[in-house]
């Protein structure tokens, strides 16, 4: 029996975004967390939304929130364009579930 799914792309990736001044980076990562989850729920169709920030530091010692995202969709280019908008992303992956449910690779 074939499985139907629904939401097509497994989509996942790293979002930096660095501290104005004088801002809380724990701060910062909370409110990024906050603004990415409403936004996606309210934005995009899709399931398995995790949404995750931490603070960290960069290789010069500037503050940023480091958001993790993971998010089932059949709108992933959407989804990165909107981002890309909040800071800069990387470590990028797109998935396509039904090709490996078929058995081919991803």
């Amino acid at each position: 029996m074939e499985q139907t799914i629904e939401f097509r792309y497994d989509t996942q990736l790293l979002l930096d975004q660095y501290v104005a001044d004088g801002q809380d980076v724990d701060d910062l990562a909370d409110d990024l967390v906050d603004e990415v989850r409403d936004h996606i729920l309210s934005t995009f169709k899709g399931d398995s939304l995790v949404v995750a920030a931490d603070s960290s530091e960069d290789a010069f010692g500037g503050e940023k929130a480091v958001l993790k995202l993971h998010f089932h969709t059949n709108e992933p280019w959407d989804v990165l364009s909107y981002c890309r908008t909040l800071g800069e992303i990387y470590d990028i992956v797109v998935e396509d579930m039904d090709r490996q449910s078929r058995g081919l690779k991803g």
